[in-house]
């Protein structure tokens, strides 16, 4: 007796049809599950096992062979289970329909029978839809992200017998409910930016670096307010658009860190992982490769406090992300690609004892140990940072009696405004952001007028940039430019965007 269900399993971030074909055959009992399953899928015997015969079934007392195919690809996750359970059933009749090719079965047995939610949802329905698969039946919990993919019957199932009575009457199945459009939110920050008293070099850093998707440094003192300033760039960021929703709720899906019950996020991301996170960690990776901490703030901001207190191998590998906007995981068999576009804002002190420039507070640190401190960030990962600023010690007077700085909002709504115009001028090319531009449309929309070519000659003399960093002075003037809704780059803005280098 031989049943065959479809399912799927993903790589990456991209999702691919799984076959469960099983046969049920007289012989001493046993079961075999073949086509590369890791330690989960195997665990599955078990979980399948229970949850049928709790749930008031027969288990088959004969020889059990489970083939997952393609045989070729290994198979992680417990996503397998419903399936496995269901083809068990259609072999003994309860399910009766031997071969169910309409519709994707995905969920986690329970022991009792109960059907819990899983990972990657939102990238299986996609491929699903591709396939010309129209119906997928899968837990209560992932129903909200499945919703979002357009053409697709999504079905639920909270336990084994409403799974089976889904496949045997799929017109009495639950439905789930049509997907709300969420509101659009920019990241939750800590507190809005009217919060910070003074350092408007530093404000108006933050807000270019919104404006243009650009990287962003600041070196200074403790108590100056670097981490302040950053954990408010995201209240400052313009809200996800839909493909932008779409794909960081794909990544958030695929790395399980996505709530219960939600559908698409509505919210940029925000990421600030520790200093002692390793470099799979950041990056991603893995026997079965998972997103890292880059590719979780895919669209947001991924934020680095003390920087220099990271280690040298994890900052290294941030370089070809910054350049590309996407992560390469080769493994043997497969090799898993992550996008990892963010915003990166780092925070890190002059010197080792942090005082190094402040005016009331004296500075311990030999000119050895300064240059060595500095030396942890490699000169290739400093080039591709566009903006560097001093975020200087707040005297009392502006803490105590100092006037309030523009709010959150209305910084955040010249933001988008600008982001508007890039997104209109760019709307050929795969750039969203001025940041995001490369070669020869860096030189197309972003070249200055005469005097502005004159003094960024002269800079370049002067502060000895690269390749690289002459672009990346070009394309924080488009978006400063853009700021002041300028259509050309004039030279006060190549003015400004190099005295975000001079600190370098």
């Amino acid at each position: 007796m031989l049943a065959s269900l479809r399912s799927a399993a993903v790589f990456g971030v991209e999702a691919y049809p799984v076959h469960i074909e099983v046969d049920v055959s007289f012989g001493l009992p046993h079961f075999t599950m073949v086509g590369l399953p890791d330690a989960t899928v195997r665990e599955s015997r078990d979980r399948v096992r229970s949850a049928i015969r709790n749930s008031g079934f027969e288990f088959p007392p004969h020889r059990i062979t489970v083939n997952l195919a393609p045989a070729d690809v290994r198979k992680a996750g417990s996503s397998f289970d419903l399936p496995i359970a269901l083809g068990l059933l259609a072999t003994s009749g309860a399910l009766t329909r031997r071969a169910v090719d309409d519709t994707v079965v995905l969920g986690e047995l329970s022991l009792d029978g109960g059907i819990n939610g899983i990972r990657g949802v939102l990238p299986i329905a996609v491929a699903a839809r591709r396939l010309g698969l129209r119906r997928l039946l899968l837990p209560p919990q992932n129903a909200a992200e499945a919703s979002v993919v357009d053409g697709i019957d999504v079905c639920v199932a909270r336990s084994l017998p409403e799974a089976l009575q889904a496949l045997n009457h799929p017109e009495t199945a639950e439905r789930a409910p049509a997907p709300s459009t969420p509101a659009r939110t920019p990241v939750a920050s800590d507190g809005d930016l009217a919060d910070i008293r003074g350092q408007l070099l530093p404000r108006r850093a933050l807000e270019v670096a919104a404006a243009g998707g650009h990287n962003l440094l600041l070196s200074g003192p403790p108590g100056a307010a670097k981490t302040m300033l950053a954990r408010r760039l995201g209240g400052i960021l313009p809200p996800l658009t839909f493909d932008e929703a779409l794909e960081c709720t794909a990544i958030h899906s695929v790395a399980g860190t996505l709530p219960a019950g939600a559908g698409l996020l509505s919210a940029r991301p925000f990421r600030a992982p520790h200093h002692t996170i390793s470099n799979v960690a950041l990056v991603g990776g893995g026997g079965i490769p998972r997103p890292g901490e880059i590719s979780l703030a895919h669209n947001g901001v991924l934020f680095l406090d003390e920087m220099p207190e990271f280690d040298r191998r994890v900052l290294e590998v941030l370089r070809q992300p910054l350049e590309e906007g996407r992560v390469t995981v080769a493994r043997a068999a497969r090799t898993a690609v992550f996008p990892a576009r963010f915003v990166l804002v780092a925070a890190m002190n002059p010197c080792p004892c942090g005082f190094r420039g402040d005016e009331r507070r004296r500075c311990q640190c030999t000119p050895v140990q300064v240059a060595k401190y500095r030396g942890r960030l490699s000169g290739p990962l400093r080039d591709r940072i566009d903006l560097i600023v001093d975020v200087p010690a707040v005297p009392v007077s502006a803490i105590t009696d100092g006037a309030a700085g523009e709010a959150t909002a209305v910084v955040r709504e010249r933001v988008s405004v600008a982001r508007q115009l890039q997104q209109a001028r760019y709307r050929a090319l795969s750039a969203r952001t001025n940041a995001e531009l490369r070669g020869a449309p860096v030189a197309r929309f972003c070249a200055p007028d005469a005097t502005g070519r004159a003094l960024l000659r002269s800079a370049i003399e002067r502060l000895g940039l690269s390749a690289r960093g002459y672009d990346r002075v070009l394309k924080v003037a488009r978006t400063i430019a853009d700021l002041a809704g300028s259509e050309a780059v004039l030279t006060e803005h190549i003015a400004e965007a190099l005295q975000y280098r001079l600190l370098e």
